[in-house]
């Protein structure tokens, strides 16, 4: 295993201060559920408060559905792609799958969501933790945007991330390269991120549509090694709806994790959106033996998300439906994956802090 270094031992440090706060809240794992009628408290570790076209529902909306479905906390951001409504497009589309009309990367996203949480309540902030994405991974320049958004709002940002680099449909449609996890654009986010000690959670696709085989692997792998000092937390393990529309289940996935939770100690997984079926649960709503085993061998490196697009109303349901496979977990690790490993990942101090440091630095 590698040598833990600083953003990485910072990490193991907060995940202790995390766990003893949820001890000592009165909101704590068991509370918070008993409270609700949930089974488990839970962490959002990836909800989108806008849809692929800007909107979405206000952010006081979010916390009721959170005080109703028991989850203590999310991670929120913006989506960095804005769908076009074409000039030949008589009517608007739905989604960004809706027609032929091209998606570009869209950085105004940030903005909405620093100033939507900024207008929250302190209590409410609290439980909320916003994510930099609007940037575009194939232009260089994406390193300059995250320190303008970290200067301009530096008590508001502890993660980067939906980043959008490869996924099929979505990819195609977009105006401009193929974005790659392990491309120099990419490299000079991963640097923003070490310097801040922000989690990074990418969406990066292990193959395509057509091949069954791990296409894509290399590019993750490249990420993890060339950066060490950065937490990556895998989008949907590197699934997709439209993968499994042409392959049903990638059957190397299980053993690619194997591998990669075992050679990169900065490797976090998001079971969110394609995940759970066919994978953490079969056609009857049973737990799969493999990744029980799997969870319970590495029980601080996943966590859930519903993956919402700008409306809450089935974010506690998206949620719940993790039920059946938690429940087949050891109680302590049910209760990491539910809620505390997203929460050991964020930075441990504020991002104002890192910047003051910095400006002394340089007098």
């Amino acid at each position: 295993m590698p040598k833990l270094r600083q953003g990485r031992f910072a990490a193991h440090i907060y995940t202790l201060v995390a766990l003893l706060l949820a001890l000592a809240s009165p909101s704590n794992f068991a509370d918070t559920a008993k409270s609700t009628g949930t089974k488990y408290s839970y962490s959002d570790a990836h909800l989108h408060i806008v849809d692929f076209f800007q909107e979405g529902d206000p952010l006081p909306d979010l916390i009721r559905a959170m005080d109703k479905g028991g989850i203590d906390h999310a991670m929120i951001s913006g989506i960095p792609l804005m769908k076009k409504w074409h000039e030949n497009e008589p009517k608007r589309p739905r989604y960004y799958a809706g027609d032929d009309a091209g998606m570009y990367w869209y950085s105004a996203t940030d903005s909405y969501v620093a100033e939507a949480y900024r207008k929250l309540p302190k209590e409410q902030r609290e439980r909320l933790h916003p994510f930099l994405c609007g940037f575009n991974p194939t232009d260089k320049n994406a390193d300059k945007h995250l320190r303008q958004m970290l200067e301009t709002y530096p008590n508001v940002w502890q993660g980067i991330g939906e980043v959008l680099t490869r996924h099929d449909d979505l990819t195609a449609l977009t105006q401009d390269d193929t974005p790659r996890a392990n491309n120099e654009a990419m490299y000079r986010v991963y640097r923003v991120a070490a310097e801040f000690d922000l989690p990074v959670l990418l969406h990066s696709n292990i193959t395509s549509k057509r091949e069954r085989n791990p296409l894509y692997v290399s590019e993750i792998k490249d990420a993890l090694a060339a950066h060490q000092d950065v937490n990556f937390i895998w989008a949907h393990a590197g699934t997709s709806a439209t993968l499994h529309r042409y392959q049903d289940k990638l059957d190397f996935l299980l053993t690619e994790l194997e591998k990669l939770l075992a050679d990169h100690d900065n490797l976090y997984i998001d079971l969110s959106w394609t995940v759970l079926e066919p994978y953490l649960l079969d056609k009857n709503q049973d737990a799969a033996a493999g990744w029980l085993k799997l969870v319970e061998q590495y029980p601080t490196r996943f966590m859930i998300g519903s993956d919402a697009l700008g409306s809450y109303d089935k974010i506690a349901a998206s949620l719940g439906e993790y039920t059946p496979f938690l429940s087949a977990l050891s109680k302590e690790t049910a209760q990491k994956i539910a809620r505390d490993n997203f929460l050991a990942l964020l930075p441990p101090k504020p991002i104002s802090d890192k910047l003051a440091n910095a400006d002394q630095d340089k007098d």
